[in-house]
């Protein structure tokens, strides 16, 4: 499932620098006020490493009630309060780190924040100044000053400070970024057109640059110009709702407001900018305490709430990420993107019914949402509602007037809920459609090699089909499970042993690939090591008609079944 901001891009904040996920460990019902000094710092370290800020912030709160002049603790409880958006009392964590620590990057950045807001910007840059000694601190402290110039009217100190990004080439998109939007808010148009004009350039698949110079364009009487910048971008990025309402609103004719109004906007939109740019996996936690801090100062709360869900949500913090999506405005263009995502970690929260109320609601709202009805096919699917899911791809299918490659998605997940249904005969030319619009995807190659293998039908295109899914992706368990099948319809079961033994230690945990190769083990004599499989798949919960078929193997072994040619495979449509 892709996340609001990715669907947005391909380019959120230029790319410098810098599937299903596993369940949030969770730690339920916590007693602090009971564990020692040494337990709830361990405790702390292990929830933070498991990405449980609540329980996180609690232990290292606790501790810090048992050793409250403790540097180390003082120090995380303030990381963790900044994570957790309670700046106030960050603030306040922040002199007690510069106590002991007077070069904390981001301790002087939230003080030197606050005194923005008290409009003491000599101050703040002094706090800003001594920040700037790593690569991102260096960046983020360029910017923030130098807005900080710009809410002082000083333009030209404003533009200097901006040209020490030169040292670094890396850093030019933001330097031609944040040069447009100050050069823009102080009127100097003839800065701001050349700035634009260089972001555009350098980065004209950056949502915010797309966002930025087109209104700057419509701004100054040259719609036809911002016109051109928008269709370029929804060429690539169709569905991108800020950039369509964008396009909307000039054909109507109403002139926008301007993008960043005032320099606090211009900083939340730096710190968004640093925000985004770290949002991998290696710098998540980083990420978070920017995205906060940018939501600290006034600025577009929609798009840096947006973002914040992202980042929790890729922290698998699901519970946070629905709380920041939620907190969107139910105006913005962006709520049904929200929305959407609410519904998919509601699922992953185990909390089904919620989810698909969810997404009913937003397709009750919008009918032809094809996101909306597609996700809902894929939660019914997961939860093995196979029925009701073929229904919504149905609906989202209904939407397509001409089937293009990105639709392949669509039809290959309606063929597995047909498949999945007893329904060959309309699962099939859903995969052929999906590979058609995709040819040689890996997934549907297996799922339709493999149905045709254990369906006994087609078994030479099968066969073929399944082995240039390996070629395609040898490293995965599931493919190389359907070729050793495969080899073993075909009675080849030494070359079966081969290609499912491969496949067990691919996914040593999956029952249906243990129940093969014990097949396989089976028919080449090896049946002390094919009763072991079979009790292997029988201890991994396999699936309730599976677990009565390797009972049943347990007790009495595998019955006879001959081996199938290629040319005894029945055709295409025959369910065998």
């Amino acid at each position: 499932m892709t996340k609001p901001l990715s669907r947005m891009l391909p380019a959120l904040a230029f790319g410098l620098f810098f599937a299903a996920l596993p369940a949030q460990a969770g730690y339920e019902d916590i007693d602090v006020e009971g564990t020692s000094l040494s337990g709830s710092y361990l405790a702390g370290r292990f929830a933070g490493k498991q990405r449980d800020m609540d329980a996180a912030g609690q232990y290292f709160q606790q501790a810090l009630r048992d050793d409250p002049n403790n540097a180390v603790l003082i120090e995380r409880v303030f990381i963790f309060d900044l994570s957790d958006g309670k700046v106030a009392s960050a603030e306040d964590y922040a002199e007690r780190v510069l106590s002991f620590n007077s070069q904390h990057r981001m301790a002087r950045f939230v003080l030197g924040l606050r005194d923005v807001r008290l409009k003491r910007f000599v101050k703040a840059r002094e706090n800003f100044k001594k920040a700037a000694y790593t690569p991102i601190g260096e960046l983020t402290a360029t910017l923030l000053t130098a807005w900080t110039y710009a809410a002082q009217g000083n333009q030209a100190q404003a533009f200097n400070t901006l040209d020490k990004l030169d040292q670094n080439e890396s850093l030019e998109n933001f330097k031609s970024y944040h040069g447009a939007l100050i050069a823009d808010y102080l009127g100097a148009n003839i800065r701001a057109d050349s700035f634009y004009k260089k972001a555009f350039a350098q980065a004209g698949n950056s949502l915010r640059v797309v966002q930025a110079y087109g209104n700057y364009l419509e701004r100054n009487g040259r719609k036809d110009e911002a016109r051109k910048v928008y269709e370029q971008f929804l060429q690539a990025s169709e569905k991108n709702p800020l950039v369509r309402q964008a396009l909307d609103s000039l054909d109507k004719g109403t002139k926008p407001e301007a993008f960043v109004k005032t320099p606090e906007a211009g900083m939340s939109e730096a710190l968004f900018s640093v925000a985004s740019a770290l949002s991998d996996d290696q710098g998540l936690e980083v990420a978070l305490a920017y995205a906060q801090l940018a939501l600290s100062v006034s600025g577009d709360r929609n798009i840096n709430l947006t973002l914040l869900g992202d980042i929790y949500e890729s922290m698998n913090s699901y519970q946070r990420s629905i709380d920041a999506y939620d907190a969107i405005d139910k105006t913005s263009v962006l709520k049904p993107n929200a929305d959407l995502e609410v519904a998919v970690n509601l699922q992953r929260l185990e909390k089904k019914d919620e989810a698909k109320a969810r997404l009913k609601a937003l397709i009750a709202t919008d009918p032809k949402d094809y996101d909306a009805q597609v996700t809902l096919g894929n939660l019914y699917r997961n939860n093995e509602e196979f029925a009701p899911a073929a229904d919504a791809y149905n609906a989202a299918i209904a939407l397509i007037a001409k089937p293009e490659r990105e639709n392949w998605t669509v039809f290959y997940y309606r063929g597995i809920a047909f498949e999945r249904t007893k329904q060959w005969d309309k699962a099939e030319p859903d995969f052929r459609k999906a590979l058609e619009l995709e040819p040689d995807q890996p997934m549907v190659l297996n799922y339709l090699g493999y149905s045709m293998v254990d369906k006994k039908i087609n078994l030479t295109e099968a066969i073929a089909m399944v082995r240039k899914a390996v070629e395609l992706k040898p490293n995965d368990g599931y493919i190389v499970d359907s070729l050793g099948w495969a080899h073993f319809r075909l009675g080849e079961y030494e070359e079966a042993v081969k290609q499912l033994e491969r496949a067990v230690e691919l996914k040593p945990a999956d029952p249906v690939i243990a129940d093969h190769l014990g097949d396989a083990y089976w028919r080449i004599g090896r049946q002390l090591e094919a009763r072991f499989q079979w009790q292997h798949a029988k201890d991994n919960k396999p699936e309730p008609e599976d677990l009565a078929r390797i009972e049943k193997k347990l007790k009495e072994g595998l019955a006879d079944d001959p081996p199938v040619t290629p040319a005894q495979g029945t055709p295409t449509g025959n369910n065998g």
